[in-house]
């Protein structure tokens, strides 16, 4: 299978600002002021699950998201780190990195299903996505 095939579904889209693309994976930026939180699409047509990939391409998702995480942490200084790949809404593969903070309005409970989706402010938006693919190519 090769990226060319590869679509991002349009809800992903419709939600988030594309930060870059790292070897197997398109990263995205959710576009929710309320938490700090990165998408990565593995650029792979017709996958929904992880076990869907092949095992260099699941090795490597796994590596993105290590890498994630530590941008995460750099980028947030969250006091914890979520991670899932749920597609209960989205069927194509796709994982959650979000920054969680005791302070946050869901804490401790999920994100997901919780208030409303708050846009950022389109400066914070691009200075956000600014660092972020900064601190990936720094990584």
């Amino acid at each position: 299978m090769t990226t060319d095939d590869f679509t991002l579904d349009p809800r992903l889209a419709a939600d988030t600002l594309h930060i870059g693309d790292l070897a197997l994976s398109r990263v995205l930026l959710m576009d929710d002021a309320r938490f700090p939180w990165l998408i990565l699409v593995p650029r792979r047509p017709e996958v929904s699950e992880i076990t869907d990939l092949s095992g260099p391409d699941s090795a490597a998702l796994w590596e993105e998201v290590r890498l994630t995480v530590g941008v995460m942490q750099a980028l947030a200084k969250p006091d914890k780190v979520n991670v899932a790949a749920l597609g209960n809404v989205v069927a194509q593969l796709h994982v959650h990195v979000v920054g969680r903070f005791l302070s946050d309005p869901a804490w401790p409970g999920p994100v997901w299903g919780h208030g409303s989706r708050t846009p950022y402010p389109l400066h914070a938006r691009a200075q956000l996505a600014e660092r972020a693919g900064a601190l990936f190519a720094a990584a």
